[in-house]
């Protein structure tokens, strides 16, 4: 072997070569089957660790460009514009099924939506309103919907804009429940599910930390009440009309469709009583509302418009008032006008990847990171739903093309920019209800711009996308675990919350302190554990002193394979009865068909074979009657 660890031919002995005698001669084959080889052949390589989270190459599988003839050019350039085309036609396919689904849930919900936000009494309390906040935004799967009505309240005078300020933290986490649900779609692929459902719950992660921080701060300072106040009093705002943008070409689809009338959700959380008997469901688009002065009965002279406008006629008290009449002059033309049912019955992911992954040279690496803010921002604006765009950017950090760190950022973006069309919404209120509608709106922006200095502009304040990974690790090896995040974050936590806080505030604080206090010391005991195990008593190093279903996941996952498999074992076999009693009714209809074939094609019986049919016949009933 030379210096360099290279093996070298070994050379043959002479007694091999010489050797007359057949112990040389074995010895000899001995010698030549053992080559030299060299020692650092014999260091066995350690596998290299793949890091989950590391995007796969995305390779062009293609002809080259340079190696087609004129015809395939031809035809690759045509076969890539219909793609695009196609592209473009699934996308708007995309949002328009998602503008439905959102209709499909203000049906549903959309009435106990009203009645959730009618009670005042209620949503003076801050954690109520946040959770009633999350709740309806679950309920109609749109925060602008749940946001809109918070404004429509808000003009209305109904709640003031310091009781609806954790109502619009509450609809911040209510619609990053859709992204998560889409992120469900892609549980056939583990690595493909951990990166989705990772870059779906960063989203869900930014909104809980942000609220943990700022609701405090809210409820203590008035910090997001004083500062849009602030600005609101130092601007002299006028009203006008918001851009549709996108819903101009949406709306041709969807509102041939179905229709709703968002003035009954509105009404019902303004107290309205004759709007709880008002289907949800559109049914005349265009009317005339004709204003004429009147007389009018009222309960008495209090009630009259005007002392000169009153007069008493015996029992009854008359006022002359104006009176609005709307007339129907034109139906709606969408599916379910005249429907009488309750409202409860590879090369472009490559370019895209080496886009949006890419960061600027040094030293100008951080300036990514917010300019995937603006994009994210100015992409919501102009689909005017933050849920639209964090629905279609999941299933791209699922399959690789997007990576978790740029999808963060995008998804801060777009809590901008759903704030920015609120805003333009609110600028279309009344002159005198202006202000209140505006200030509302600016308190969205300003928790979403708070929330984005706690978490983003310093790499190590960066934890959504920390947590995100952990969920996405946890949820890759037990896929069931999605399901229990999903439940117990956006509808047992809120609900458990919410009871607490009907409960009162002696309630709400000895239950909830105590557990907040021990959910503290087990995340702090955790961190001790990786970092700094040596602080720790010798028993809290690990929590092997618990029982193993208290600190590990492999008891449950096993319980969850059990009734799975239970559940399909009986599926299967009632599946299988089914199928055995089908074949069994086949059997008997082919034997009775049989028969009757038998008895026309069989020729007539000799009178001894009767005869004899009829002696074993006697001798069967004999045997059956003996004592």
């Amino acid at each position: 072997m030379d210096s360099l660890g290279q093996p070298q031919p070994m050379a043959t002995q002479n007694n091999c070569e010489e050797g007359d005698n057949k112990s040389n001669d074995n010895m000899c084959k001995e010698v030549k089957a053992s080559l030299a080889h060299s020692t650092v052949a014999l260091v066995e390589e350690e596998p290299e660790e793949i890091d989950p989270w590391d995007l796969p190459e995305l390779k062009d599988t293609g002809v080259p460009w340079s190696a087609l003839d004129t015809k395939g050019k031809v035809w690759r350039v045509l076969v890539s514009v219909g793609k695009f085309i196609l592209l473009l036609g699934f996308l708007y396919i995309f949002i328009c099924s998602l503008d439905v689904l959102s209709s499909a849930f203000q049906l549903v919900g959309g009435k106990a939506a009203g009645d959730i936000f009618q009670d005042n009494s209620v949503l003076s309390n801050p954690l109520a309103g946040l959770v009633i906040g999350v709740l309806v935004t679950l309920l109609v799967q749109s925060s602008s919907t749940s946001s809109s009505i918070v404004v429509s309240m808000v003009s209305s005078g109904l709640l003031s804009v310091r009781l609806a300020v954790p109502i619009i933290m509450g609809t911040n986490i209510g619609t990053s429940v859709t992204n998560t649900l889409v992120a469900m779609t892609q549980v056939g692929d583990r690595s493909t599910f951990r990166r989705a459902f990772a870059g779906a719950t960063v989203h869900d992660f930014f909104n809980w930390l942000s609220v943990l921080v700022l609701l405090p701060l809210e409820v203590a300072s008035g910090y997001l009440y004083e500062v849009t106040k602030l600005i609101i009093d130092s601007f002299q705002i006028e009203s006008g009309e918001a851009p549709e943008l996108l819903n101009v070409i949406t709306d041709v689809l969807t509102e041939s469709i179905i229709q709703l009338d968002q003035s009954v959700i509105n009404a019902i959380a303004t107290g309205d009583p004759a709007a709880r008997n008002k289907s949800l469901i559109k049914k005349w688009c265009h009317t005339f509302t004709n204003t004429s002065l009147m007389n009018v009965t009222v309960p008495g002279p209090d009630n009259c418009t005007s002392p000169s406008l009153c007069w008493v006629d015996g029992n009854y008290t008359i006022t002359l008032k104006n009176v609005s009449e709307t007339y129907n002059l034109q139906k709606c033309k969408h599916i379910f006008v005249n429907v009488n049912l309750p409202d409860l019955a590879g090369q472009v992911a490559s370019v895209i990847k080496k886009i949006l992954n890419t960061d600027f040279p040094f030293p100008f690496g951080w300036v990514t990171g917010y300019i995937a803010i603006f994009v994210g921002a100015g992409m919501t604006f102009i689909v005017q739903s933050s849920s639209v765009f964090t629905s279609a950017i999941t299933p791209l950090v699922g399959i690789g093309v997007i990576s978790i760190e740029r999808a963060y950022p995008l998804s801060l973006g777009s809590n901008i920019g759903t704030t920015t069309t609120a805003i333009l919404a609110a600028m279309a209120s009344p002159g005198e209800t202006l202000a209140n509608s505006l200030q509302i709106a600016l308190v969205h922006f300003l928790f979403n711009i708070s929330g984005i200095l706690l978490w983003y502009p310093i790499p190590f304040t960066r934890i959504p996308i920390r947590l995100a990974k952990s969920l996405g690790n946890i949820t890759a090896t037990y896929r069931w675990f999605a399901a229990v995040y999903i439940l117990s974050f956006f509808f047992i936590l809120p609900l458990f919350i919410f009871s607490l806080s009907l409960a009162g505030w002696k309630v709400m604080v000895g239950v909830g302190v105590p557990l907040v206090a021990m959910l503290i010391l087990i995340v702090v005991i955790n961190v001790l554990q990786k970092r700094k195990p040596r602080c720790l008593p010798a028993a809290l190093r690990s929590w092997d002193f618990l029982p193993l279903w208290a600190h590990s996941l492999e008891p449950w996952d096993k319980l969850v394979g059990a009734c799975t498999a239970k559940c399909c074992c009986c599926c299967k076999c009632s599946q299988l009865a089914v199928e055995g009693e089908e074949h069994k009714e086949k059997e008997c209809v082919e034997n009775n068909n049989k028969s009757h074939i038998a008895v026309y094609d069989n020729p007539a019986m000799s009178p001894e074979k009767e005869g004899e049919n009829e002696f074993n016949l006697e001798l069967n009933i004999l045997k059956n009657t003996r004592l």
